[in-house]
């Protein structure tokens, strides 16, 4: 029994002597050429450690249970295999020496290849890259200590297989430096949806903000988290159990095909209903099939749903969505419609506000050789009302977290630069975000230990969305534009303009690509150092007042400035000294614009594109980049 004991304790100070390895070091990998590139892990004390990179050797010895060694200057190109050995041995293989970029923000970098394939179906064909890898980091958070691990996570290079987990926006720029450099490019994806900046931060860097500290502090408890984040559980999912148990239209068959609506009130789709019911309702449209495709396989398009949907044919469910966000693109099988009348229904759970079908989406049934409409009349019923459900607390969200779990594991790791996508959480307050940005982006640069700390970061400016306005208003989200652009003031930044890419109806617009290739443009100039390459578009610097006109100057004016379409220069509004907006009238001197205005004699202020979304914003440079929105006052708002 002794001798067993024995065996047993040695034996488990063997598996704790084993040589381990963060989950970023790992087959696959791209390291960042022209840099000092760390190579660690963890093993016994004082274990010696071999490394073999590139027909070099490497020694260093554990301490404090981690060990480190440098690789200077690495070799671009690859594969490359490294070994590591300790007590035990590791070969990593397929590694490349390429530009490593970190990917991180909100649900607009996370957004993956499978939500935009409709847009880009040839690019998911042709797929086939194994210069391009990515790594996506694990979607964690923690509120009370700074992680040096993920919990999992690997390194996948492009194919048709794997393309549609890839990040878009990560995966366009990577393809587009690629086609330009011809170099190895490694994607770290560190992205959530919904995220603020202030997730994204650590302690010390928030210590100037101290609301968040405050929330940090209220929630380090051991157990709060949880004991929290059960009740929240608890409440969400007793509230749809209520609904789902209690629904007239699930005892009653209002999912069949012959069940009799005509009673039911009626119904326009698209749109919202008239008024907020909480709750299931139900909605049918009866519609008719010519005998040549009964049986058929289909695709079903219901647009977008507020909030979320199970969706039934002739009574077979087809698909459902648990959240607005997504499109919902379903597959009616084989074998369920039939020649004659068919019937869908939509069973709607309306959580808060108002449900409906959002409208411009669409909403169809598709065959190869022919499309039906699902637009028009349709009938609806309310299966049961409910109180209205409070939203989810999202602790993932809290201060610091995000920095905590998915970007301080990744400080030893080196990287050409970062790109950033957010912007769309913080709208609450662009003020504080005017400070909150570039203090995240300095920390950043001050913690990631690498030789230039200035490392190149480049972000998106948020796209037009929402309703556009008749006349001149001032925003939440015009004003987030201004944060993100002052953040230009810190050295080795650059800015994607989208402004024409959104879509009214959608926080999260499909056009990915464009998005991506504009961040690759700057990435030319900022980070790859090609002065001749206009890294944006018309950038506002000043202006001037001269009688009846204000004259706007301009940087990144590239080859000149142009308007879209070659039509006349659109949202510019002006104002005089009682600081009532009108739109105004403009025109292209040479680099400069001139706006005027017969409704403003005196005019003082001058804003453009100054709204949620200013859809017909149409200044350009002839690089065919857009100008960014701006203003020339310093009002606050609403005064």
């Amino acid at each position: 029994m002794r001798f067993f004991y024995i065996f047993i304790f040695l034996f488990a100070n063997t598996l704790f002597a084993q040589v381990r390895l963060p989950k970023l070091v790992s087959d696959g990998m791209v390291l960042q050429r022209n840099s000092i590139v760390p190579i660690w892990g963890w093993a016994s004390e004082g274990e010696a450690i071999e490394v073999r990179f590139q027909q070099k050797d490497y020694q260093t010895s554990t301490k404090n249970g981690k060990w480190k060694i440098l690789l200077e200057n690495p070799e671009i190109g690859g594969p490359y295999t490294l070994q590591i050995s300790g007590k035990n041995s590791i070969q990593l293989d397929s590694i490349y020496v390429g530009d490593v970029w970190l990917c991180s923000g909100q649900s607009n970098m996370e957004l993956p290849m499978s939500r935009v394939a409709p847009r880009y179906p040839e690019e998911i064909k042709s797929a086939n890259n194994t210069k391009i890898r990515y790594f996506q980091v694990p979607k964690e958070y923690n509120l009370t200590k700074k992680l040096d691990d993920f919990s999992g996570g690997n390194w996948i290079s492009v194919h048709q297989n794997t393309i549609k987990g890839f990040a878009a926006v990560p995966y366009f720029f990577a393809k587009n430096l690629y086609e330009e450099y011809q170099i190895p490019i490694g994607l770290i994806d560190a992205s959530l949806g919904g995220s603020p900046v202030e997730a994204w931060m650590s302690e010390e860097a928030l210590k100037n903000f101290p609301d968040a500290i405050a929330e940090v502090e209220k929630l380090k408890p051991e157990g709060i988290i949880d004991s929290l984040e059960q009740l929240d559980q608890d409440r969400i999912h007793n509230w749809y159990s209520t609904v789902n148990n209690e629904d007239e239209g699930l005892k009653s068959g209002w999912k069949t095909a012959n069940f009799n609506d005509s009673e039911w009130e009626d119904f326009e789709l698209p749109g919202l209903l008239k008024k907020p019911i909480n709750g299931v309702i139900w909605f049918r449209k009866k519609f008719d099939l010519k005998s040549e495709f009964s049986g058929k396989p289909a695709g079903l398009l219901m647009g977008r749903i507020v909030d979320a949907d199970s969706v039934f044919v002739n009574g077979m469910f087809v698909g459902n969505t648990t959240y607005q966000y997504p499109p919902r693109r379903y597959q009616i099988p084989a074998n369920v419609l039939k020649e004659g009348e068919n019937t869908i229904a939509v069973k709607l759970i309306s959580e808060r506000g108002i449900g409906g079908f959002v409208k411009d989406k669409p909403y169809q049934i598709n065959f190869p050789e022919k499309s039906i409409d699902l637009t028009g009349s349709w009938k609806y019923k309310v299966g049961k009302a409910a109180g209205m459900l409070q939203p989810q607390t999202f602790y993932r969200w809290k201060p610091t977290g995000l920095y905590n779990a998915m970007i301080h594991p990744l400080l030893d790791y080196p990287i050409k630069g970062a790109i950033w996508y957010q912007g769309e959480s913080n709208t609450g307050d662009p003020e504080k975000y005017s400070e909150l940005f570039p203090t995240m982006i300095r920390s950043w640069r001050e913690n990631w230990h690498q030789e230039t700390s200035n490392f190149p970061f480049l972000f998106v400016q948020l796209a037009n969305f929402m309703e556009s306005k008749e006349n001149p208003t001032d925003t939440n989200w015009a004003r987030l534009r201004e944060a993100q652009k002052e953040a230009l003031n810190l050295p080795k930044t650059g800015m994607a303009v989208i402004i024409d890419v959104g879509e009214w109806n959608d926080i999260h617009p499909l056009n990915k690509k464009t998005v991506s290739d504009r961040l690759a443009v700057s990435a030319k100039n900022v980070a790859y150092g090609e002065t001749s390459v206009v890294p944006s578009g018309p950038i506002y610097t000043s202006s001037e007042i001269k009688n009846d006109s204000i004259i706007l100057h301009f940087d990144e004016v590239g080859s000149g400035l142009k308007t879209k379409n070659n039509e006349d220069l659109k949202c510019f509004a002006i104002a005089g000294s009682d600081k009532q907006f009108v739109w105004a009238k403009a025109k292209i001197e040479g680099d400069k614009v001139i706006v005027y205005s017969p409704e403003v004699k005196h005019p003082v202020a001058v804003r453009y594109a100054w709204a949620d979304n200013p859809d017909e914003a149409n200044l350009y440079n002839k690089e065919d980049l857009p100008a960014s929105p701006f203003r020339t006052d310093h009002w606050k708002q609403d005064q």
